[in-house]
């Protein structure tokens, strides 16, 4: 029995083979044609350190909401589980103040692992990186470290900055161990170590509440790079390569919403601190306190900035850290 073509079962059929084909052609387009009316997710690992306020700011503010981003943070206890992450590809990317050495060993077990597109440099002005000892110590200077207990952040970078900084600073028999920075205060409190090599908002939060001191702050800079006001390119916020080349319009928006939160940081840093809550170990009043790394990104790069970094990446090919020389300038995103 024929349908007729202008009976209800006819026209039935026709939006049935209708809705199939255009079924079909949505399949057959690309991913990222089928993707732009879904959100596009993202997971980034991130540190709970200061340094990180972009990220956080852009999270919290909506900037990737309002770019048609679902970014996930994803939080670790060192920056090397993050590179490790990445590496299993349970990461999309890193947040600034993951450190910048740690990912560049994710880089040498897989070449061509991530970009970077923003760094967080430091140094004695844009404080990151510093000495604490307990309030009540008699040290005054890296120095008088000489003989004593040292704890460091955990991860190689932190490491081996701590003990080539002390060798550096003339503190001959210091002994350096791990130690998670959220326990670096209460550790000197306890008189467990004798100093802590740290990052912020640590010495901020011993500061604050009257139990540690900053022996010298911006050290990496000085005693690393040999000029306390030299950018220390300690931390970088990245993308890995297998997500920006699959997903290259999505990554560029991520990258343009992370940099209207490096921006808010720059423009209005007051407002930019309270987003440190539920991030790091700061909150209420001492978010006023902290203070922070400058930030820079992937197009703002001079070669004396490039050469800044490879300094401090060779210090790790130096102590066989690294097994081979890894080059920064083709680590930098390229848009």
């Amino acid at each position: 029995m024929s349908i007729q073509q202008n009976s209800p079962a006819a026209r039935q059929r026709r939006q049935l083979l209708q809705a199939g084909a255009a079924g079909l052609a949505v399949l057959a387009a690309p991913a990222i044609v089928r993707a732009q009316g879904a959100t596009a997710k993202l997971r980034i690992g991130f540190w709970p350190v200061a340094a990180g306020l972009p990220f956080f700011a852009a999270v919290d503010k909506g900037y990737f909401k309002e770019a048609g981003l679902d970014v996930e943070p994803l939080k670790f206890a060192g920056a090397q589980q993050v590179m490790e992450g990445m590496l299993a590809g349970r990461c999309d990317g890193s947040a600034n103040g993951t450190g910048s050495a740690n990912l560049a060993i994710g880089e040498i077990a897989q070449p061509g692992l991530f970009k970077i597109f923003c760094t967080n440099p430091s140094n004695a002005k844009y404080v990151l990186d510093e000495f604490i000892v307990a309030k009540d110590s008699p040290v005054k200077s890296v120095a008088e470290l000489a003989g004593k207990k040292v704890a460091s952040g955990p991860g190689i970078q932190n490491v081996t900055l701590c003990k080539t900084m002390l060798e550096r600073a003339g503190a001959k028999g210091a002994t350096v161990s791990e130690l998670p920075i959220g326990q670096h205060v209460a550790a000197l409190v306890a008189g467990q170590v004798d100093a802590c090599y740290t990052l912020e908002p640590t010495g901020t939060v011993g500061r604050m509440n009257g139990t540690t001191r900053v022996v010298e702050a911006g050290v990496v800079a000085k005693y690393i790079l040999g000029d306390p006001m030299a950018p220390w390119h300690g931390g970088a916020a990245s993308l890995t390569s297998d997500f920006i080349k699959k997903n290259p319009e999505v990554a560029k928006k991520y990258i343009a919403a992370y940099a209207r939160g490096v921006e808010l940081v720059r423009s209005k840093p007051d407002e930019a601190r309270q987003f440190m809550k539920g991030y790091t170990a700061i909150e209420g009043k001492l978010t006023a306190e902290v203070p922070l790394a400058s930030y820079m990104l992937y197009n703002e790069f001079k070669p004396s900035d490039v050469a800044y970094f490879q300094k401090f990446y060779d210090l790790f090919t130096e102590k066989g850290i690294f097994e081979k020389k890894v080059a920064v300038d083709g680590l930098l995103y390229k848009a």
